[in-house]
């Protein structure tokens, strides 16, 4: 079993490696934290969906923005478009799970928000439909997905897409790059010397 984890431990190193190495990863979680701190600059707000693991990535990343990463400051507008039951549930029986993400941008959704999507195969239909209703929308639209970005890769303006075809390894650099992209906007929206401070575990 001791061979177990350390092959998986490798497995998820050599995908942050090659992580590491994508430059074009990395412009892009620039780009989009550059993009979502002049919304929220301009009073608009950051919406975040996914499925499953991506769900909880969905919830987690906005935890972020509305409480804090690692140093106090105001809180960021930010929503999950995951966490309510009623609203996915009516909708889901309603009309149909493919619309319980594309409804609620519909409802809450304004020119110049932007939209974070999060699929690891990149072909969610509930993620897609709801990129394509932003972009009607004059949304900015952002991808995190693997897999080569699926069909959300050309429904979005912006593309975050791990170099791998395996689920738990696309998360884990989802999260870390998900958390990275709270500290970009932080110093896009506060100033380049944000977060400079000692960092402290909350109790």
């Amino acid at each position: 079993m001791k061979d177990l984890v350390k092959r998986q431990l490798q497995q998820s190193l050599e995908t942050l490696q090659r992580v590491l190495a994508d430059e074009h990863i990395h412009d892009a979680v620039v780009q989009a934290g550059e993009i979502t701190a002049k919304a929220m600059k301009d009073g608009k707000k950051l919406m975040v969906c996914g499925n499953g693991g991506s769900a909880a990535d969905s919830q987690h990343l906005v935890a972020e923005f509305v409480s804090r990463l690692t140093v106090d400051r105001p809180a960021l507008r930010s929503v999950a478009l995951t966490t309510d039951s009623s609203i996915l549930t009516a909708i889901g029986n309603d009309y149909s799970y493919d619309n319980v993400f594309e409804r609620q941008v519909e409802a809450l959704g304004n020119s110049g928000d932007v939209l974070l999507a999060i699929s690891t195969s990149g072909n969610s239909r509930n993620c897609i439909k709801a990129l394509k209703l932003a972009k009607q929308m004059k949304i900015h639209t952002v991808s995190y997905t693997g897999n080569g970005g699926g069909l959300m890769r050309d429904l979005s303006d912006i593309n975050v897409v791990i170099p791998s075809d395996t689920t738990m390894n696309i998360q884990e650099s989802h999260i870390a790059l998900e958390h990275i992209f709270c500290m970009v906007v932080e110093r896009c929206y506060f100033g380049p010397e944000f977060g400079s401070q000692p960092q402290h575990l909350a109790e």
